[in-house]
């Protein structure tokens, strides 16, 4: 099992193209712990508007009466891939795992396969 600190080193280095990355409570909108970002990403913030988009989504499925779970929400720039995975199981409800990665440089499918494998390993 990896700790926060460990699996946020792990997707940033295991996952090619990774700019920044987060663990995210999305009932509070706060960040559990941010690695990499900078002047141009500020993770912070950045944690607490994609908290809005998944309560957005939720709200959402709930309306269509959809009886799936949230594996992952994609977000495409011109420059970036913004990766949101939620978690499950083991006291992960109400938390995601957001990566950013340079999208000249990033391979999604690896990348999704790669966020999956950490929230496998994480201890929350």
């Amino acid at each position: 099992m990896l700790s926060v600190e460990t699996s946020l080193k792990e997707a940033m280095t295991s996952i090619e193209g990774s700019v920044g990355a987060a663990l995210v409570d999305y009932t509070s909108g706060m960040a559990l712990g941010t690695l990499g970002g900078g002047k141009d990403l500020d993770l912070a913030v950045a944690a607490a508007g994609n908290t809005d988009v998944i309560r957005a989504k939720v709200r959402a499925m709930e309306m269509l009466g959809l009886n799936e779970e949230i594996e992952d929400v994609l977000i495409t720039l011109g420059s970036q891939y913004h990766l949101i995975r939620l978690l499950r199981g083991r006291g992960g409800n109400g938390l995601f795992l957001y990566i950013v990665l340079d999208k000249s440089r990033a391979n999604l499918a690896m990348a999704r396969h790669q966020l999956k494998r950490i929230e496998a390993e994480l201890e929350v």
